[in-house]
């Protein structure tokens, strides 16, 4: 087994835990990677910079001297990146030579302050059902509002294989108390159920001048190498925007919708050409088809549309416009009893809201004003999608089945909610 840590330097504000030191482990985060069977990375800091980071992994048992069996790894420090006030040190170890299909438990520290122990499971190296949970935007109000989400959704779907997150998790891309909110928001559930991520606009923050004044020009947020550890397998330059991974039977693929849009679409092409399971499933910020009135992309759309619907992906699950919509599309023509095609999403799970634009027109399912999040099922033979509001209430629902040309058989699933639509303005006189 192979351990490998690095440790980098940020913001950490001083904790209300009466438990905690400078050298206490938070923000524990479990990241997925592209070999989930046989490989693991966690991150985490701490507001001082420890001499001798390690993590701590077993083979996870019921007998509690497991822990005479963990092996330790000493970490190596890196880059530290200095802010305006205290700091705090971030730390990356890779865990590899996992056992397929196998509960492991592991803690992270120094090797006098350490973590909880903490389990998590690897996949099966075969197709095997599983289900994973998926979220548009968090955003705003995220300790307030959005953690409301995130744990009814693990309360549905405590086994999930990983939680998904379609961009703008945060609102400000270097604003390290928002950051926090998101990680106390999911709380324990970060360390045991791996993270997939995908960067929204929000993720990126504006570059300033020696004078302070802006250039027009972004970055991606300080924060997201440090604390996520997403594959480095995807278009040179956008490690960790823009990767894939396989899990039990089926492809993932992040993009990257904020940059370099076309340089990706080669890239999407190969990946998908060269998928030997049955299943592929796309996520990226900016819709292919927008929800929202005022809001359109055509780059999108043009460059990654038609590889999409070429390699039959099941779902691609987006974000950004702050509403609910589905809509299943075959060679661009939108019917409610669409028999194939890929289906788009796009949903929120925060507070932040938008109009509806004439996606009511168009899609076959939208809301307005409904904090939502997804439950995604799937096996060898079907894939089942479900949307719940944050009260619990089932709000959308299908599931694919392949035909035997490898397009994807859409089977509504009939719904007793409503469509939560806003009264529309009166028209002025």
């Amino acid at each position: 087994m192979l351990l490998a840590a690095v440790a980098f330097s940020l913001l950490l504000p001083q904790s209300a835990n009466p438990d905690w030191t400078p050298e206490t482990p938070v923000r524990i985060l479990l990241n997925i990677t592209q070999d989930p069977a046989r490989t693991a990375t966690v991150t985490w800091r701490t507001a001082a910079e420890v001499k001798n980071p390690v993590a701590q992994i077993a083979v996870a048992s019921p007998d509690p001297r497991f822990v005479t069996d963990a092996l330790t790894v000493p970490a190596t420090a890196t880059t530290m990146v200095v802010a305006k006030s205290s700091q705090a040190s971030y730390y990356r170890v890779n865990f590899a030579d996992l056992k397929p299909g196998t509960e492991y438990s592991y803690r992270v520290g120094d090797g006098g302050t350490w973590s909880e122990w903490v389990h998590f499971s690897t996949a099966q190296d075969k197709p095997a059902p599983f289900s994973f949970i998926y979220f548009g935007d968090a955003q705003n109000e995220i300790k307030s509002l959005w953690s409301r989400t995130i744990r009814k959704a693990f309360r549905d779907l405590p086994y999930a294989a990983f939680m998904l997150h379609a961009g703008d998790l945060i609102n400000n891309a270097n604003a390290d108390n928002q950051w926090g909110e998101w990680f106390y928001a999911g709380g324990w559930t970060h360390a045991t159920i791996p993270t997939v991520a995908t960067p929204g606009n929000h993720e990126y923050g504006a570059v300033l001048d020696d004078k302070g004044a802006a250039t027009g020009k972004t970055l991606l947020s300080s924060f997201w190498n440090p604390q996520f550890a997403m594959p480095s397998n995807g278009v040179p330059g956008l490690e960790q925007t823009c990767y894939y991974f396989d899990y039990q039977g089926a492809r993932f693929i992040s993009l990257n919708s904020n940059e370099r849009v076309e340089e990706q679409a080669p890239w999407l092409d190969e990946i998908l050409e060269a998928n030997p399971h049955k299943w592929s499933f796309v996520t990226f910020h900016h819709p292919v088809y927008s929800t929202a009135g005022t809001r359109d992309n055509p780059k999108v759309r043009a460059s990654w549309g038609p590889i999409l619907q070429k390699h039959n992906v099941a779902i691609v699950m987006q974000g950004h416009d702050h509403t609910y919509g589905r809509v299943n599309v075959p060679i661009g023509v939108s019917k409610e009893d669409a028999k194939t095609g890929t289906v788009y999403t796009v949903s929120v799970s925060g507070p932040k809201m938008y109009r509806l634009g004439e996606a009511k027109k168009s899609m076959q399912r939208v809301a307005e004003y409904t904090q939502l999040y997804q439950l995604v099922r799937v096996s060898p033979d079907k894939v089942r999608y479900e949307a719940y509001t944050v009260t619990g209430e089932l709000y959308d629902a299908f599931e694919l089945r392949k035909n035997k040309n490898g397009t994807n058989r859409f089977i509504a699933v009939k719904v007793d909610s409503k469509q939560r639509l806003e009264p529309e303005a009166p028209a002025k006189k």
